[in-house]
């Protein structure tokens, strides 16, 4: 890693040149033009939030390290399909709670905005980020000292300096000299302090080992040659005297700070002092032949085979399709290797022809493996041939890469150990992020809303001056689009149906004994919260999910949350079904702060006593948390988890309804749990659901999620229906869904599922919006212990009992002994001062 990365600027002048000799930089847009050839550097956005997403796409297929985005950019860029190893996340410290885990895992960098430097505060927050490189960029007026330097990569954090506080001179108290700040990690165990030093040429191949000063390095980086120091002469600024020059390519540290290598380009007849490219060996291989063809090149004699190469474009480009076609028909590892090695002779003949040689080369290898966009690598139409008994061509297909496609396993001999592995979801940091919440819902608890709009305002972006809203609603608030009412309230009357239809109305009466009579009997929970994930999204089914039990079971104040959109309104949609539900009040907030409102109230938000619905980790860990703490009085409906699917298939499969399926949930985001069940399934069947879910996939607008989520997610093999249904109890899923022969007589072995779909005309999305059952469901194999949102989870029940004076003789007796046997005599009393009254 570099010990420091320059930040650069129009005032970084002359310490261009310098600063890429010891590695990778940082630039905004504007300044690119100013940048030196093949320079390693990286882009900050922080200036142009609305930069559009394919010039990105462009800077890195162009070869751009990374892009640095602020958080709200980088979620964009995720959502986008931005590789995490090409994208870093520009974040002030005081932001870091607003981090999700979606960006957390979707960069590999993180430059720390912060006023001072911090030790203790860095090292805390790259614990959160613990597989990001973390960077520091210091709000104050001058750089790091070599000390702050040395102690943030103690802690693997790498210093930013901007432009404007580095130098070529001498370090002072506004600017470090740029040898100061990369040499201040540099240790010596030498007496005399000077640094073991590995030169090599471009390519990376050793020329020799000399020794380097303090001194020697600060000239290097700033002339740009090759200077060392000797142990018993001084300075050695390499070829004054032999005219064996140096251009410095970069220097480098190693691993343990203690030396250094410097890349080099070599002139003249070689580094070593016996006129040898290398003190070490004599090179060889391509190095080798590249030497040799521009040797020649220069001299090869008038009809030399060479120089016939150099000066007839047709007989080289002959030999070059003569060799690929040699290379292309050789099967034995003997003639690959030797016909590859006449294919690289010819090619580097051109190549040395018209001045390219390996490092250039590779260079542009490197530059093709950063591309992040790829054509789809067909087969030009002329070098299309048909198939011959001799030669079979590579088809020209899309590459393997491409296809998305899932994992496989078989329960068929399976280990204990492996099967449960199987049934294994992603591990949720629950205690983290309970960590990263608490701090948001003590601010709401003590502020209130003050609180409330300071955050909604900071994560939600929209400035609000009030965060409820309360009915009668605006009629312009409600206004939808005719066919969108049209779907919604027929989904409403669904809803509603199923629902009212696990009211619990009648009291129920069982005499246990003569005299003795209990009862139970239901009663709505008074006030509900009911959280709709939303901000760009719309969400009107989630509403109405929660909303109908909830007005069906008759709460009396019902509270719907949901992020406002950026200029402050909630969308109309969600608007309308709150409407429909009779919610009692709407408040514009979302993630944490909205659960702690809801939980705690505040001057204008009501206090609720239980709260449901589904949302991101932030928004579960907060349910949680609000969940187990005694003074908020405040229960949940259920702990969530990244959304899930198992599919349990037989022969009788349709499979594009089964990739249909899997991919309604693969699309939710990258850590759906998708699982195929196939039972007994031929090669030819799984491969046709296969080919269904990557065709389907790609035509999807969410294929970057899908690529992501289908991968992770796995076909399991089962050898009969029984073995496949014995699975998917154990993995208990939220969804399950049966494509199998006389499916609705497999329901009755169900016993762990959140909701099933039962037949090839059950796809789960009618669950989801509108044939009447509850999409807010168990994940993460809660399904196990808890149900899916209903008419009943809005209810509690309350037990009664009464005892007549008769009843009370023949209970009363049992109950005093059972409380003698406990010791708790004023139990035993409390019965005995009644019969004592009768006898």
């Amino acid at each position: 890693m570099p010990v420091f990365l320059p930040l650069l600027d129009e005032r970084a002048g002359g310490l261009v040149e310098a600063l890429t000799r010891i590695g990778p930089v940082v630039v905004p847009p504007s300044h690119i033009s100013n940048l030196p050839e093949n320079v390693q550097y990286s882009i900050t956005l922080e200036n142009s939030p609305d930069v559009d997403v394919d010039l990105i796409l462009s800077w890195l297929n162009e070869g751009v390290e990374k892009i640095i985005a602020p958080l709200n950019l980088a979620k964009g860029l995720i959502a986008a399909g931005l590789p995490s190893s090409r994208l870093s996340l520009l974040l002030d410290v005081g932001n870091v709670s607003a981090v999700t885990d979606t960006v957390r895992n979707g960069v590999s960098g993180v430059f720390l905005k912060t006023p001072v430097i911090d030790i203790d505060l860095v090292s805390s927050v790259s614990k959160f980020f613990t597989h990001s490189s973390i960077y520091v960029l210091s709000g104050t007026s001058f750089p790091p000292t070599t000390s702050n330097i040395r102690e943030l990569l103690a802690i693997k954090a790498i210093p930013v300096i901007p432009a404007s506080q580095l130098t070529l001179s001498y370090t002072t108290v506004d600017r470090i000299n740029i040898a100061d700040a990369f040499l201040a990690p540099v240790v010596s165990d030498r007496p005399d302090g000077l640094f073991p030093t590995v030169v090599t040429s471009e390519t990376g191949h050793s020329l020799g080992l000399v020794y380097s000063s303090a001194e020697s390095v600060t000239e290097s980086i700033i002339t740009g040659k090759g200077v060392y120091q000797s142990r018993k002469h001084g300075l050695w600024r390499k070829g004054e005297t032999s005219g064996a020059t140096q251009e410095v390519v970069c220097i480098s540290l190693d691993c343990d700070s203690d030396s250094l290598e410097f890349r080099v380009k070599q002139h003249g007849a070689g580094f070593c002092h016996l006129n040898r490219q290398s003190c070490f060996s004599d090179i060889s291989g391509l190095s080798a032949l590249e030497s040799t063809l521009r040797s020649r090149l220069a001299s090869a004699p008038e009809g030399s085979y060479t120089r016939r190469l150099f000066d007839d474009a047709s007989l080289l480009q002959s030999k070059i399709m003569e060799e690929a076609d040699e290379l292309c028909r050789a099967v034995d590892k003997k003639d690959v290797a030797f016909e590859a090695a006449d294919l690289f002779y010819f090619a580097l003949t051109k190549c040395v022809q018209v001045g390219v040689g390996i490092k250039e080369i590779e260079e542009s290898l490197d530059l093709k493996a950063k591309r992040i966009t790829r054509r789809p690598g067909n087969a030009k139409p002329q070098w299309v041939k048909t198939p011959t008994a001799e030669l079979t061509p590579p088809q020209a297909e899309t590459s393997k890469t491409d296809v998305i496609r899932m994992r496989t396993a078989d329960l068929a001999g399976i280990t204990v150990d492996a099967r449960v592995e199987l049934l294994r979801r992603p591990v949720l940091k629950s205690d983290e992020m309970m960590l990263k919440v608490k701090p948001i819902i003590d601010d709401v608890r003590a502020r209130g809303d003050v609180a409330l709009l300071e955050l909604t305002a900071k994560f939600d972006k929209a400035q609000l001056t009030s965060t409820v809203v309360l009915p009668p609603f605006a009629p312009e608030t409600i206004e939808i689009d005719s066919d969108v009412r049209a779907a919604i309230d027929q989904a409403y009357l669904n809803i509603r149906k199923f629902h009212e239809a696990q009211m619990d109305k009648e009291t129920l009466i069982v005499e246990t004994m003569p005299g003795v009579v209990c009862s139970r009997f239901a009663r709505p929970i008074a006030r509900v919260g009911l959280y709709v994930p939303g901000g760009t999204a719309i969400l009107p089914s989630t509403a109405l999910m929660l909303g109908i039990p909830a007005q069906v079971a008759g709460c009396k104040e019902i509270v719907l949350a949901t992020p406002p959109r950026a200029d402050g309104s909630i969308s109309p949609e969600v608007m309308y079904v709150a409407h429909r539900v009779g919610a009692s009040a709407i408040l514009k907030a979302g993630g944490a702060q909205a659960v702690a409102a809801m939980a705690y109230g505040t001057n204008s938000v009501p206090k609720v006593d239980k709260i449901f619905g589904p949302g991101n980790q932030w928004v579960t860990a907060a349910k949680m948390l609000v969940q187990n703490d005694t003074d908020a009085l405040v229960s949940i409906d259920m702990p969530a988890g990244p959304s899930e699917v198992l599919v349990i298939a037989d022969h009788t499969a349709n499979p594009a309804f089964v990739a249909a399926d899997l991919l309604s949930q693969a699309e939710h985001g990258v850590d759906s749990q998708v699982i195929l069940v196939a039972v007994s399934l031929t090669s030819d069947k799984l491969a046709e659901i296969e080919r269904e879910v990557d065709v389907q996939a790609k035509a999807l607008s969410r294929v970057d999620i899908v690529r992501e989520s289908i991968p992770k997610s796995i076909i399991v093999k089962a050898s009969s229906v029984e073995e496949a249904i014995a699975f998917s109890n154990d993995y208990a899923p939220e969804h399950l869904i049966l494509h199998l022969e006389n499916a609705s007589d497999r329901v009755a072995s169900i016993d762990n599922a959140g909701s099933v779909f039962v037949g090839p005309f059950t796809p789960e999305s009618c669950g989801d919006y509108a044939s009447g059952t509850n999409h807010t469901l168990p994940t993460n194999g809660y399904a196990r212990q808890f149900s899916g949102v209903n008419t009943q989870s809005f209810q509690k029940h309350i037990t009664s009992q009464q005892i007549t004076s008769d009843g009370l003789k023949g209970l009363g007796p049992i109950v005093a002994t059972l409380a003698d046997c406990e010791g708790l005599q004023a139990h035993a009393n409390a019965v005995r001062i009644r019969l004592s009254t009768y006898q």
